[in-house]
């Protein structure tokens, strides 16, 4: 190395191992002119040695500590390693972290307790009822699944349940369902590593209520507007007061993605696991849209069914008379885990998440496109592994619209063909539609289907559009399916898409 030249340096000269040496010395020869010959005529073994030595600390040193250094002289310059010991990182298995469910929890008009919730829906009862908790005579919609008999006792405090709005004591609520249904009680969660528990739960439109009061205040000079009117009407506080109930310190924040929201979220959670950065994640949707804003807000867009003489006939999703969406209100909270965590504590496994994806129609704002749907679905079976063929059930997103009905239908029929074993439901029919929580309860309808074998019906599909194979949907009763894989759906205005999947834990 003593006679180093830029000229004259061969690659085999170089070691990749030079660290492991503790001194080198090098000379090292500073042209004043005539860089761009240099350039060419070195080797690029001798470019990354002289590069070594000109931004090495030590040589800078020396230079400005040296007025002798000067341009067209050579110079030995000493190049030391650190005397810290060098640190060799793990490198990161290639086996995939299993994702697996292990609680569900859920606020709707068809129940707060899973099991009574489903029971419910394998019995084609509807949750769409004249709205009670406000006066709906100026407003053009009067129906809604509205909570009747919702009791945030027991999961939330009192003072927070007075500051809080709805959307955020239902998230509380569902979320804390979900921990008792997973087995995390207070003592478990104490043994938790809280740094590795996060909380995505999303929602579209936050909170209604308490900025409708604030502004009503706002128009009365002589009140005061509430102080906590800006934090509890943020989408992301029913996050951040569960987390600081629970003292779960990863992961928190929250997506809106309009009515796809709870996808969205479940996808960003179960990353986190997969990612390792996470070992449980509480994830899904929250949405209180039952509220003259919601109400008017979805009216003036000519979104929602004007079937007010007939509540529980107003969401028939694919049947000929659908004429708009019936807003919901509720929460859906999945409990998240890597599988050998789960099996260290014993826990119940419902169903793995296998994956999913998103994508974007950029095509228009309220009508979606087939491609966008397609593109969607294909991804997801993509990144999860999954052969077309295997998927035997859908939840579809089905809002019991015209346009939007009809386009994801056509487009699973190009995904998966006209597959005799494939049974395809929408659980809006009966819960209506729960905005950003929609997803997450339909995931948790999903996942009850795999538990128990029974696929609800479609209620009020009784004149089927032309545009649909009636053999492919479930008919006005629940039906028996052994569940191989299951997708979901859910779609939002502005052509925003996602689709996840889950499936039987597999024994290994």
């Amino acid at each position: 190395m003593d006679n180093f030249s830029p000229y004259t340096t061969k690659k085999n000269q170089i070691s990749p191992n030079y660290n492991r040496v503790n001194i080198y010395r090098i000379k090292i020869l500073i042209f004043h002119r005539s860089v761009s010959s240099m350039a060419a005529a070195s080797s690029l073994s001798s470019l990354l040695v002289s590069s070594m030595a000109l931004t090495s600390p030590i040589f800078q040193s020396h230079c400005l500590n040296n007025t002798t250094c000067k341009r067209g002289t050579t110079m030995a310059v000493s190049l030391q390693t650190a005397n810290k010991p060098v640190i060799h990182q793990e490198k990161p298995t290639n086996k995939r972290r299993c994702v697996v469910v292990t609680g569900i929890g859920l606020v709707t008009a068809l129940g707060e307790d899973p099991d009574v919730f489903y029971n419910n829906v394998l019995q084609g009862i509807s949750g769409i009822t004249e709205i009670e908790k406000f006066d709906t005579s100026q407003l053009p919609s009067k129906i809604g699944a509205e909570l009747k008999s919702f009791s945030p006792e027991g999961f939330v405090s009192s003072k927070l349940a007075m500051r809080a709005d709805n959307f955020m004591l239902y998230l509380i609520t569902a979320g804390k369902k979900a921990l008792a249904d997973g087995g995390i009680s207070d003592e478990v969660n104490g043994q938790l590593d809280k740094t590795r528990c996060g909380i995505i739960v999303g929602s579209a439109m936050g909170g209604l209520r308490i900025f409708y009061e604030w502004f009503e205040n706002m128009l009365i000079l002589s009140r005061r507007p509430n102080p906590f009117s800006v934090p509890m009407a943020g989408n992301n506080m029913g996050c951040a007061a569960l987390a600081i109930e629970l003292g779960w310190m990863g992961p928190n924040y929250i997506i809106n993605a309009g009515c796809a929201t709870s996808n969205h979220c479940i996808l960003s959670a179960a990353g986190h696991i997969i990612d390792g950065i996470t070992d449980m994640m509480l994830c899904g949707g929250s949405d209180a849209g039952v509220h003259p804003i919601g109400l008017a807000g979805f009216a003036s867009c000519k979104a929602l069914s004007k079937r007010d003489c007939d509540p529980t006939k107003a969401s028939c999703p694919w049947d000929t008379n659908r004429d708009g969406i019936v807003l919901g209100d509720g929460a859906g909270v999945l409990l998240l885990e890597e599988l050998e965590h789960a099996k260290r504590r014993g826990a119940r496994i419902y169903a793995e998440f296998l994956g999913g994806s998103s994508s974007a129609d950029a095509y228009h704002l309220t009508r979606p496109h087939p491609d966008g749907i397609v593109r969607c679905i294909e991804k997801a079976l993509a990144k999860a592994g999954v052969a077309r063929e295997d998927v035997n059930y859908i939840n579809a997103h089905a809002p019991s619209t015209q346009v939007g009905d009809l386009i994801e239908f056509a487009a699973l029929v190009r995904c998966f063909g006209n597959n005799m074993e494939l049974k395809i439901n929408s659980t809006k029919s009966m819960t209506g539609h729960l905005a950003g929580a929609t997803g997450a309860v339909d995931a948790i309808a999903t996942i009850k289907a795999i538990q128990t074998g029974w696929v609800h019906p479609n209620i009020n599909l009784d004149n089927p559009d032309k545009a649909v194979d009636m053999n492919l949907l479930v008919g006005s009763k629940k039906e028996r399916l052994n569940i191989k894989v299951a997708l979901s759906n859910s779609f939002t205005l502005g052509g925003q898409n996602s689709s996840i999947l889950f499936a039987p834990l597999q024994s290994e």
